[in-house]
């Protein structure tokens, strides 16, 4: 006996299709222009930006990190220091006067000499102490003695200045014969660099780092740092053998979840891969920005016509809804209506253990009325019925009409006894009323059965009983209250 008036669900569909259309067609539109606009932007940052970005930060390398290198180079071709080196390394005042001055003319943060000859290690101080090549600290130093290009970019620990982590630039020095003499060079402070970095990447707003020739990051800041390996790097280690085998490219990848957007250029003065990255989630935070103020004001529009919609078919819903749930001739309540009624009421038993009962009322020889009188004279025999029925119940009770000339009556907060009562009081006003019609006066009189809501069965079983009891009344003669485990009552004659 439950469910809901089928015009409340019409409504709600339609207004959730209404809805869900102008949600689409809104969001549509907005993510059309969205990836429209997003493709757009990747084509240019991996086409234009990125590509222009990196070659305007390697001008600024050329200008901030090559320069050392040019440094080292004149040391090993300054002629005072091959002189120095030839004339027996006498006067070590004096190389350490020169290297003083070259850590002061260029800012460097060290400068030294390593003699292969004696094996000092000269600094602007005075000599630092003898390498040993086969000492783990001093294997750079048998390394770049048997290398063959002129010089080397290492990151290393200078021991000579609180083992800070520092950039050497190794540069070899030759006499004029091209005997090989030693080692030249300076050192630049890792922080310095570090530094550096940050400064490009606040000003071009990209992620910056250099990879050397074995994909290890040799420099960079943030996420991006010293001595992390590229095939570490999820996504990005699927391109390792392309980025370590071109001298440019542009790439995407995806890590942890973010699309990155690099572009590499390999810079053969520092013999390293500058890597300029750009978050494309962070790039595109404005158009994405803008789409979520897009959809908002779809959103906005859509709730303003749904709720226009919405008042205008709640108007008419109340009309219809009204028709739904009464029955058209008499005006009582329809099975549909006393479904939810029925449910309404079995929860507040629950709740409060009050009895209520059903009354199954069928008007006695209603065919005869029909055959005798006709369809219409028979609707208003029905009408004048309900209104008895409805007159005799309190506010709390309800009638509804059950089919053809059958009529449920429930009564709220009632036992089975007062149930009976309450029959006989509807039974003996029917059958004592004259009701006038559009061709005469008739009388109708109306068999009852009773029945009481026992806890825990659901509502048929109780509306079956009463309807046991009615087929009781009826078999006693008609124009009789029956209940379910009572005798039947004595009416006032048959009709």
């Amino acid at each position: 006996m439950s469910g809901r008036p089928r015009f409340f669900n019409q409504r709600r569909s339609l207004l959730l299709l209404l809805s869900l259309l102008l949600g689409a067609g809104f969001i549509a539109t907005a993510l059309f222009g969205y990836y429209s606009s997003r493709a757009a932007i990747r084509n240019t940052l991996i086409g234009q930006d990125l590509p222009l970005t990196s070659s305007n930060i390697y001008s600024e390398i050329q200008k901030d990190l090559i320069r050392p290198i040019l440094i080292s180079s004149t040391m090993a071709s300054d002629t005072f220091l091959r002189d120095w080196v030839l004339n027996g390394e006498r006067d070590a005042d004096a190389i350490s006067r020169y290297l003083s001055e070259i850590r002061s003319r260029y800012g460097a943060f060290s400068s030294y000499f390593i003699s292969d000859k004696t094996r000092n290690y000269y600094t602007a101080n005075g000599i630092l102490r003898q390498v040993e090549p086969q000492e783990q600290r001093d294997a750079w130093y048998a390394r770049v003695r048997v290398m063959q290009p002129d010089y080397e970019i290492n990151v290393d620990l200078d021991y000579a200045n609180r083992n800070a982590l520092t950039i050497f630039i190794n540069y070899r020095v030759y006499d004029y014969n091209g005997r090989y003499l030693g080692i030249a060079g300076i050192g630049l402070t890792v922080e310095a660099v570090r530094t550096l970095i940050a400064d490009y990447e606040k000003r071009f707003r990209r992620s910056i780092y250099f990879v050397d020739a074995q994909g290890e990051i040799v420099l960079g800041s943030g996420q991006r740092n010293h001595g992390i390996l590229l095939r570490d790097i999820p996504g990005l280690r699927d391109h390792l053998d392309s980025i370590l085998g071109e001298a440019s490219g542009s790439y995407q990848y995806t890590a942890n979840g973010e699309q990155y957007i690099l572009h590499m250029n390999y810079l053969p003065e520092l013999k390293w891969r500058l890597f300029v990255e750009l978050n494309e989630d962070v790039a595109l935070a404005d158009i994405r920005q803008t789409l979520l103020f897009n959809l908002l004001i779809s959103l906005g529009v859509t709730v303003l016509i749904v709720g226009l919609s919405h008042l205008t078919l709640a108007r008419y819903h109340r009309h219809i809804e009204q028709a739904a749930t009464t029955d058209k001739l008499t005006g009582l309540l329809n099975r549909h209506a006393a479904s939810a009624l029925v449910d309404k009421l079995l929860g507040s038993q629950r709740r409060s253990g009050q009895p209520f009962c059903f009354l199954l009322a069928d008007l006695d020889h209603f065919k005869q009325v029909n055959d005798r009188h006709g369809h219409s004279v028979g609707d208003e025999v029905l009408r004048k019925a309900a209104a008895i029925f409805r007159q005799s119940l309190r506010a709390s009770d309800f009638a509804v009409r059950w089919g053809g000339e059958e009529f449920l009556l429930v009564l709220q907060d009632c036992d089975g006894e007062q149930g009976l009562q309450v029959a006989e009081k509807i039974r003996t006003a029917l059958a004592e009323a004259s009701l006038s019609t559009s061709i005469a006066d008739l009388h109708a009189t109306v068999s009852i059965g009773v029945s009481e809501y026992r806890p825990g069965e659901n509502p048929e079983q109780t509306l079956s009983r009463a309807d046991l009891a009615l087929y009781r009344a009826k078999n006693a003669g008609r124009n009789q209250v029956a209940g379910e485990d009572t005798a039947v009552a004595e009416g006032i004659g048959s009709a």
